[in-house]
C-alpha cells in the first residue's frame, strides 16, 4: 500500500513539475514574444480585411451604377439578331462548334447532349462534339448510343474519345480542337455535362461576336436546378449569387474582363487560338485561357439575364473537392502568371493592376485566407492575451459590411445569412489550405476530381427518386481537421466565458458548433426525395 501511495505521489510531483515548467516558460515568453507577435499578426489581418472591404465596396458602387442606369451589354455593344440571307441562305450564319466534355457522367449525360442538340441554329451550321473521357466502358457505350440516336435524327453530332485522360478537361478540349471539321468553325460554345442551355442560347450570344470584332468571349449566368434541395445547396447558391450578380457584372461593365466559368460561354476561335489554346498547367484551365486572352486585348461580355440550368454538388465531399480545385487553381495560376501580367505590353497599366491586385490578390488569395486566419484563429487567440485588443470596427463593422455586400445577389435567402456566415467560415479552412497549396505548388496542387452529379432535373422529369441516404465509410464521414478547429474554438469560447470580458464566446460557441456539425459529417449526407 505504501508503494502505491509513493508511486502516486511521485507522479503528482512530476505532473506538478511539468506544469510549473510550462507555466514558467509561458510567463517568460508571453510579454516579450507572444504579445508583440499576436499584435503584428492581428494588424496584418485587419489591414487585409480592410482591403477586402474596400474591394467589396468598390464593386458594390459599380454594380449599383450598372443597375441604376440599366447598362446592359446590348446597349454597350452592337447587338442585332442574325437572319438568313436571300442569296446565301443559312450560310449567312457562322459555323459554330459546341463542345461537351464529360467523364463518367451517367446521371446527366442525356441532359447536356439533348439540350445542345435542341439549340436553335441551322443544322448545317453547327457541330455538336461530345468529348467522352469516361473510364467505365458501360457509360461510354451509353453516351455513344445517345449520340447515335441524335445523329439518326439528322443532328450533326460527333462522338470523340481518346486513349488517356492527360490534362483532364483541358486535355479533352485541346484534343477535340484537332479534328479537321473544327477548323471550319469560327466560334465554339462549351457546356459541361450537367448544363442545359435554352434553345435560343446561340441566337442571344453569337450576335455579340459577329457584330463586335473586339469581343472574344460571351459568358452566360448559371441557374441551379437543385438550389432548394437542402441547406447546403441553398448556401452554395448564396455564394454563387455574389459571383454572378456582382463580380462577373462588374468585370464585364468596368473592365471588359472576368474569369471564364469554364462552361455556358462562347469563344471566338481566333481569340482562343491567339491565346495559345487550352493549357493543363493548373486545375483552372478556363481562368488560364481567359487571362491569356485578356492580355492579348480581347474584350469579354457577361450576359447576366441569359441563364443556363445546371446542378450544384449535393454532397459535402463533392463540394469540398470542387472548392479545393477552385481555390488551389487560381492561386497556382497567380504564381505562374504574375510576372507575365506585370510585363505585358498589350494592355493598360490600369488593367494590369486590376488583374494582379483585384482579380487575383484580393479575390483569390486574401478573401480566402483572411476569413479563416482572422476569424477562426487570431481573434479567438486574443481571449488568452487581454493586452491585445481587437478594435470594434474589426469585429463588427467591417465583417457586417462585407457580409451585407456579399449577399447582394441572394436577396431571397437573406434569412439564412447567419448559417451562411458560419458555413463559409468552415469552408474557408479548406479554401485557405488549398490556396497555400496552390501558391507553394505542393501536395494536391494538380488534383482533379470530377464533381459528382445526381441528375436531379432528370429524376424530376422521369419521376424517379433520389436515395434517401448516401452511404459513407466512417473515414469519409468524420473530418478530423474540422473537429480540431472546432475543439480549439470551443476551448477559446469557454475561456472567454469564464475569464474574459470580450464576449466573443457567443460567436465562438456558434462557430465551434458549425465546425462540429461538418466535422461529424452531418452536412451533405442526406439527400431528400424528389
Amino acid at each position: 500500500m505504501d508503494t502505491i501511495f509513493s508511486s502516486s505521489q511521485a507522479l503528482l510531483n512530476v505532473h506538478s513539475g511539468i506544469t510549473s515548467h510550462v507555466g514558467f516558460i509561458w510567463q517568460q515568453t508571453r510579454t516579450p514574444l507572444v504579445v508583440p507577435l499576436l499584435r503584428i499578426i492581428l494588424f496584418v489581418c485587419l489591414a487585409l480585411s480592410f482591403m477586402l472591404f474596400v474591394e467589396r465596396l468598390y464593386m458594390g458602387i459599380v454594380i449599383a451604377f450598372v443597375k441604376l442606369f440599366r447598362r446592359k451589354p446590348e446597349k454597350k455593344y452592337k447587338w442585332e439578331p442574325l437572319k438568313g440571307d436571300l442569296e446565301l441562305g443559312n450560310y449567312a450564319y457562322p459555323l459554330v462548334l459546341v463542345q461537351i466534355p464529360m467523364c463518367n457522367e451517367k446521371e446527366v449525360y442525356q441532359l447536356s447532349i439533348g439540350a445542345a442538340c435542341n439549340l436553335s441554329w441551322p443544322a448545317n451550321r453547327i457541330f455538336i462534339q461530345v468529348l467522352d473521357d469516361s473510364t467505365d466502358p458501360a457509360i461510354k457505350a451509353l453516351v455513344e448510343k445517345e449520340c447515335r440516336r441524335w445523329a439518326s435524327k439528322g443532328v450533326n453530332i460527333k462522338y470523340e474519345i481518346r486513349d488517356n485522360r492527360k490534362g483532364y478537361k483541358a486535355g479533352a478540349l485541346r484534343e477535340g480542337m484537332k479534328h479537321s471539321y473544327v477548323k471550319l468553325c469560327s466560334h465554339v460554345a462549351i457546356f459541361d455535362a450537367d448544363f442545359q442551355p435554352e434553345p435560343d442560347f446561340l441566337e442571344r450570344t453569337i450576335p455579340f461576336l459577329v457584330h463586335n470584332p473586339e469581343i472574344g468571349l460571351v459568358q452566360a449566368r448559371w441557374e441551379f436546378v437543385n438550389a432548394d434541395e437542402c441547406l447546403m445547396t441553398k448556401m452554395q447558391e448564396m455564394s454563387f449569387g455574389y459571383h454572378f450578380t456582382v463580380e462577373q457584372e462588374v468585370g464585364s461593365a468596368a473592365h471588359a474582363f472576368f474569369g471564364f466559368n469554364g462552361t455556358a460561354g462562347v469563344w471566338r476561335m481566333a481569340a482562343l487560338n491567339e491565346a495559345g489554346g487550352w493549357k493543363d498547367r493548373t486545375t483552372v484551365e478556363d481562368m488560364d485561357l481567359a487571362v491569356r486572352a485578356g492580355l492579348n486585348g480581347w474584350k469579354f461580355v457577361y450576359v447576366g439575364d441569359l441563364k443556363v440550368k445546371n446542378e450544384l454538388p449535393s454532397t459535402f465531399r463533392a463540394y469540398r473537392n470542387q472548392q479545393h480545385r477552385w481555390s488551389c487553381g487560381p492561386a497556382n495560376l497567380f504564381r505562374k502568371m504574375a510576372m507575365e501580367i506585370a510585363t505585358n505590353k498589350k494592355v493598360s497599366v490600369w488593367k494590369k493592376f486590376y488583374l494582379i491586385y483585384s482579380f487575383f490578390f484580393i479575390r483569390k488569395i486574401i478573401a480566402h485566407a483572411v476569413t479563416f486566419i482572422l476569424y477562426c484563429v487570431v481573434i479567438p487567440a486574443t481571449v488568452f492575451i487581454p493586452e491585445v485588443k481587437v478594435p470594434r470596427w474589426g469585429t463588427i463593422y467591417i465583417p457586417t459590411a462585407i457580409t451585407l455586400l456579399n449577399v447582394l445577389g441572394s436577396a431571397r435567402s437573406m434569412q439564412l445569412v447567419v448559417f451562411w456566415i458560419l458555413f463559409e467560415n468552415v469552408m474557408s479552412l479548406h479554401r485557405t489550405k488549398a490556396t497555400f497549396i496552390g501558391l507553394f505548388e505542393s501536395g494536391r496542387v494538380n488534383e482533379w476530381i470530377v464533381t459528382e452529379k445526381l441528375g436531379d432535373a432528370l429524376k424530376t422529369k422521369k419521376g424517379l427518386k433520389a436515395p434517401k441516404k448516401l452511404h459513407f465509410r466512417v473515414g469519409e464521414r468524420v473530418h478530423a481537421l474540422e473537429l480540431f478547429v472546432g475543439l480549439y474554438l470551443l476551448f477559446c469560447g469557454w475561456y472567454d466565458y469564464l475569464f474574459g470580458n470580450n464576449r466573443f464566446y457567443v460567436y465562438l460557441f456558434l462557430q465551434a458548433m458549425a465546425f462540429f456539425v461538418v466535422g461529424f459529417g452531418y452536412v451533405g449526407v442526406f439527400v431528400p426525395n424528389s
